[in-house]
């Protein structure tokens, strides 16, 4: 899709793993599905075992990069931990416009570091004695603007590791301030489920998710979904 509205959005791909590891298949599957998408896509993977804020630096650089090496618009893909780093990227406060993300696509991610589910990347992120302060900063309701990024959110109803709570906290936040956001959680599935091929309903995230990015970087016709390249 060279010369294509598409072609000058970048996305960088954060995969999940409680900020302890990287889930390999929420990374390089991911870029893929989105590179026959016919979009430019990166993994990124962000330091681990590491205290708030260093891997929030570590993709705003990358960021920063990738506008550097010409991406006219930003997209982050985050899955879990991912997604609770991307959406830190595109919420919290920044005085660089060179670091701002265009929109947001996030799989089961943490979202709220006050709540007790996913406990041990809290821990990772924010330390044994964080206070309620920076755990309320590092929660991304609480960083919800009406100048926030559009987000796609999915979940299922059924993930016991981080629970739809995550996804309802911030979907909240977001009608409240009237950001656009479209949010999907599917009865059925477990935790980490990448693309959810052959996982049942969740599966249709791709497809849904599919137009719903063609839209955010101006591809007309819709680009295709992925059950296309299944």
């Amino acid at each position: 899709m060279s010369g294509s509205p598409g072609s000058e959005t970048h996305m960088i791909v954060l995969p999940g793993g409680g900020y302890s590891t990287h889930a390999s298949h929420e990374a390089e599957p991911i870029a893929e599905w989105l590179d026959g998408l016919g979009l430019s896509a990166s993994v990124f993977r962000y330091p681990l075992h590491a205290r708030h804020p260093v891997p929030l630096e570590a993709l705003r650089r990358e960021i920063r990069r990738r506008r550097g090496g010409g991406a006219a618009g930003i997209g982050i893909v985050g899955f879990s931990a991912g997604g609770h780093l991307a959406g830190l990227a595109a919420l919290a406060p920044s005085s660089d416009e060179s670091e701002s993300i265009d929109f947001v696509v996030m799989g089961y991610p943490i979202t709220s570091m006050e709540t007790e589910t996913y406990r041990s990347a809290r821990l990772i992120l924010l330390g044994e004695d964080a206070t309620p302060q920076l755990r309320r900063e590092t929660s991304l309701d609480a960083l919800v603007t009406p100048s926030a990024p559009a987000f796609f959110i999915w979940h299922t109803a059924e993930d016991i590791y981080v629970p739809p709570e995550h996804t309802y906290r911030l979907a909240r936040a977001l009608a409240t301030n009237e950001v656009a956001h479209t949010v999907h959680v599917f009865a059925h599935g477990s935790h980490s489920l990448g693309l959810a091929r052959g996982a049942g309903d969740a599966g249709m995230w791709t497809t849904l998710a599919a137009p719903w990015i063609a839209e955010r970087v101006g591809v007309s016709p819709p680009i295709r979904s992925a059950a296309e390249f299944n």
